[in-house]
């Protein structure tokens, strides 16, 4: 079989390939490929600006042209890369070659073995995948998450005056309000999103063992830790780790990545209340011409991007578990594990995006069907006991409690009327009783906090 989105194997590359190709340019073969050229090709540039011995007459003109190789990066030498790594077995030295056929090309030959020079494969892989991971999650992964937040905020302002019967343990609990409940969402996701942009990128570059062993050698008076430093912080915008092995110590990537999954996790509770409060009626959801909810029963309208979204939720977690648990460790000063997981970086963060999208979604097609709130709270009368025996403990009547208990706790339906008759029984003035008689589960809802 050819390839394509028919023949793929992960859903990602195939079922839902269009909500995640706008992470193929940072987590694709592609995308690997051309952040390890580009940081080979800014590399070299700074070797040429430091002015070591054999590039002090390297012409400054030159440097545009050499951005260039990255900036247009095409299919054609991805797969120019690639057939050379048929030969060479190694994809990072693939590369190397590739730069210096196109120094070639520039009549750069002079040069040529300032290319990759000193350095190790972990130096550009420990840069460009950092690096990448930084652009996808800042330009597609991170606006995501806040179009779900924006979602949320402007849910919770419309529903804010909506008063809803809370329920925990399962069980009629104290009145809320609809606009509250979906903040709580908000709330939670901000505080982890701004956690996500606090979670620093870092980089090893120190060549092969970390000490510029080489470096060091050739070019004993330069502060290659100085120059390192520079080039990883102020080039390409990454936190250089200062005592490494071969590798990058991952540690603030499992950072990131268990961050990732507590927001994952916040997003599945999300889903998990959305699909719950429409099985009991209280959204109802928008139609579209032509779709089925079942093959069998006409009727049915399902909430299947909620459903969606909590299926790929659980699938990038444990990924993103297996990331952080991993990435951290290896044997002495490296094995080649961290090499072959890391290349599944993107896979969940495709899925994270795949559930964002279809929670979006499933948010959109939302419609509030006020009538069932209300009828739950007019069916759950015994919510204001706790109202009434509250201020009978602040009227310092005697076992406030434990008369509420006993009229809430009878096998037969508490009712406004069960409530203010059993009210008139209580040996308070008329002005209390007034009081308590004005509160009902619509209007037991607490202080307005959105």
């Amino acid at each position: 079989m050819e390839f394509s989105s028919l023949t793929a194997i992960s859903p990602i590359d195939g079922r839902y390939q269009r909500k995640t190709a706008e992470l193929q340019p940072y987590f694709s073969e592609f995308g690997l490929i051309r952040y390890r050229v580009l940081v080979e090709v800014e590399y070299f540039i700074a070797l040429a600006a430091s002015g070591i011995k054999g590039m002090e007459d390297f012409p400054v003109s030159k440097y545009d042209d050499l951005r260039k190789i990255y900036k247009a990066f095409g299919e054609s030498d991805a797969l120019w890369i690639k057939d050379k790594e048929k030969i060479t077995n190694h994809d990072v030295k693939a590369v190397e070659y590739f730069l210096k056929e196109k120094m070639k090309e520039m009549g750069l030959e002079k040069y040529l073995e300032f290319v990759h020079f000193g350095l190790t494969s972990q130096d550009i892989n420990n840069t460009a995948i950092p690096l990448s991971l930084k652009d996808g999650i800042n330009e597609v992964i991170i606006p995501e998450f806040e179009k779900v937040i924006h979602a949320l905020e402007v849910k919770a302002n419309d529903w804010k005056d909506i008063p809803m019967l809370a329920r925990t343990h399962g069980q009629p609990a104290s009145p809320t309000r609809l606009g509250k409940e979906i903040y709580v969402f908000v709330e939670r996701l901000k505080i982890q999103l701004n956690q996500l942009k606090q979670v620093p990128y870092s980089a090893k570059f120190g060549g092969a063992t970390g000490n510029f062993n080489a470096h060091h050698v050739a070019y004993g008076q330069v502060n290659w830790v100085e120059f390192a430093n520079a080039f990883v912080g102020s080039i390409l915008g990454l936190n250089r780790s200062q005592t490494t092995t071969q590798i990058e110590h991952y540690d603030n990537l499992a950072a990131l990545f268990d961050t990732l999954k507590r927001m994952n996790t916040i997003l599945l509770d999300l889903d998990r209340d959305m699909w719950t409060y429409i099985s009991m009626d209280y959204f109802k959801q928008k139609l579209k011409e032509g779709e089925v909810g079942s093959s069998a029963m006409p009727h049915k309208v399902n909430p299947i991007d909620f459903e969606n979204s909590e299926g790929n939720i659980g699938v990038a977690n444990a990924l993103l578990e297996h990331l952080s648990a991993k990435l951290p460790v290896s044997r002495l000063q490296r094995d080649l594990t961290d090499s072959t997981v890391l290349r599944t970086v993107g896979m969940p963060l495709a899925h994270t995006l795949i559930a964002l999208k279809s929670t979006l979604t499933g948010l959109d097609k939302l419609l509030l069907n006020q009538s069932a709130l209300e009828q739950d709270l007019n069916q759950n009368w015994a919510v204001v006991a706790e109202a009434i025996q509250t201020i009978l403990r602040r009227e310092g009547y005697p076992q406030p409690y434990e008369a509420l208990k006993g009229l809430t706790r009878k096998n037969e339906a508490v009712t406004m009327t069960t409530v203010h008759e059993f009210i008139d029984t209580l040996d308070v003035n008329d002005s209390l009783k007034d009081e308590l008689k004005k509160i009902t589960p619509s209007n037991y809802t607490g202080v307005e906090l959105i």
